[in-house]
């Protein structure tokens, strides 16, 4: 078992930006096909349309139809890429969050999404949304921002702070799951 003295270094960005934009992306299209899709019923090729709508604006993304579904999925990616991208260099910044990864990633996640909420959809073609939606699916929203954008990102720049760590002392991880959660 490796001594752990509270010590934790840096993250690598190759390792945090990439993999973290990946699972974000990955995991927020899921939830987004899940949760707007199959239990809120709007139609599948809108919620990625939606997306594109940031830099085409609603009619012209709209009316783009498959075309414009899969500029949403990249751009979504994209997004979800800035989100990893701005976790990793707050990293460099409070190493807190690298020495608290769950709790981090967590609020981590809430504030992302208010970040979009309020300052990135209403400077984009969007433009300024009306209030906040009803709670169920604002908690719903919330809960998917925490768990599913701001933890995956949080815990991917642990491993790589805890594997760079490990490979200067010489020594690797006692249990490679602990890497992650610990």
């Amino acid at each position: 078992m490796t001594k752990d003295n509270g010590f934790v270094g840096r993250p690598r960005a190759i390792d945090t930006i990439p993999l973290g934009g990946m699972f974000i992306g990955l995991f927020d299209l899921i939830f987004a096909f899940t949760f707007y899709g199959f239990i809120l019923g709007v139609p599948l090729l809108r919620i990625f349309q939606s997306v594109a709508a940031g830099v085409l604006g609603r009619p012209r993304s709209y009316a783009g139809g498959v075309r414009t579904f899969f500029l949403g999925i990249i751009l979504h990616f994209l997004v979800a890429t800035c989100i990893a991208t701005v976790y990793y260099l707050a990293t460099l910044v409070l190493p807190v969050l690298i020495r608290h990864p769950v709790v981090s990633g967590l609020i981590y996640g809430v504030v992302a999404y208010f970040g979009m909420k309020f300052i990135i959809i209403p400077l984009s073609a969007i433009g300024q949304r009306g209030p906040l939606p009803r709670l169920p699916i604002l908690l719903t929203e919330l809960i998917g921002h925490a768990v599913l954008v701001g933890l995956p990102v949080a815990l991917l720049a642990r491993r790589s702070a805890r594997a760079i760590n490990n490979n200067a002392s010489g020594s690797g991880p006692a249990e490679p799951h602990a890497v992650l959660l610990s």
